[in-house]
């Protein structure tokens, strides 16, 4: 009986799965038809959507903006977030609770309220149609993703080791430097690849803040499908599906490492 409950259970799984992967499974040879037509069965392959987009200055430039804006956008939000993670961290500080909550919000918020707000904020600062703009406000939605991963890691962090170093005479940023940061590090590059992705995919914001000359790749992507939908989209969309599966293996394999690290240190 309990086999057969397991079975169920992962043919079950196995099921939801399919449906959730199915959409990105059947776009994913578009991008290879020889036609511009999206059907099935295809009359033929060819990687000439991925040669136009390889080729376009519209596509080309649309990366590059979101490249610029992902990473800048991901050192700002690395930066803060680690500095908040640390600092909420700490018993003695008072409102802990009503702080983290604020600094998570753009996580629960719906975002289109959130990118409304902060188009009127950035209006009124003359940041609308910058990348400035845009890497601010990706900032502020990838820094909560930075807190949490962060917060996470350093529950497990032995303070006593901070202690240890003052009395050896360390002055309190060479022991975060040299001693707290290496051992979190895991949970600060996860938090750093969840910005990255968080950034590189968001179009909401992007079409609140942005003009046409400072269009983003999911913006460009967007337009196409309002404007002309082209087989080129699909071969977006494919390159960014293996860009996102890559990211996160590469978070798995730091979570793993960084369980491994903690069994290391408690045994």
């Amino acid at each position: 009986m309990t086999q057969r409950y397991s079975v169920l259970l992962w043919l079950t799984g196995g099921l939801v799965v399919l449906f959730l992967i199915a959409p990105i499974l059947a776009i994913m040879p578009l991008s290879f038809n020889s036609e511009p037509f999206f059907t099935y069965p295809m009359p033929g392959l060819s990687l000439r959507w991925y040669e136009e987009f390889f080729t376009s200055n519209v596509w080309l430039m649309s990366l590059k903006n979101s490249l610029i804006v992902a990473v800048c956008a991901t050192i700002l939000a690395t930066f803060l977030g680690t500095l908040a993670a640390i600092g909420l961290a700490r018993k003695e500080c008072p409102v802990r609770g009503l702080i983290m909550a604020i600094l998570i919000s753009p996580m629960i918020v719906p975002i289109v309220v959130s990118a409304v707000g902060i188009y009127y904020a950035f209006a009124a600062v003359g940041l609308l149609n910058s990348l400035t703009g845009l890497i601010l406000a990706h900032t502020a939605l990838g820094a909560p993703f930075v807190l949490i991963t962060v917060s996470a890691s350093l529950a497990g962090f032995d303070y006593n080791l901070m202690r240890a170093a003052a009395n050896l005479g360390a002055r309190p940023h060479t022991a975060t430097l040299q001693i707290m940061l290496p051992m979190i590090a895991p949970g600060v590059f996860s938090g750093a690849l969840f910005a990255f992705a968080t950034s590189f995919d968001e179009v909401v914001v992007a079409l609140f803040l942005t003009g046409s000359e400072e269009r983003t790749l999911p913006k460009q992507m967007w337009s196409g499908v309002r404007e002309q939908l082209s087989p080129t989209i699909a071969a977006v969309a494919t390159m960014l599906i293996l860009l996102s599966t890559l990211l996160l293996i590469v978070m798995l394999w730091l979570q793993n490492r960084a369980e491994k690290q903690k069994q290391r240190l408690e045994g």
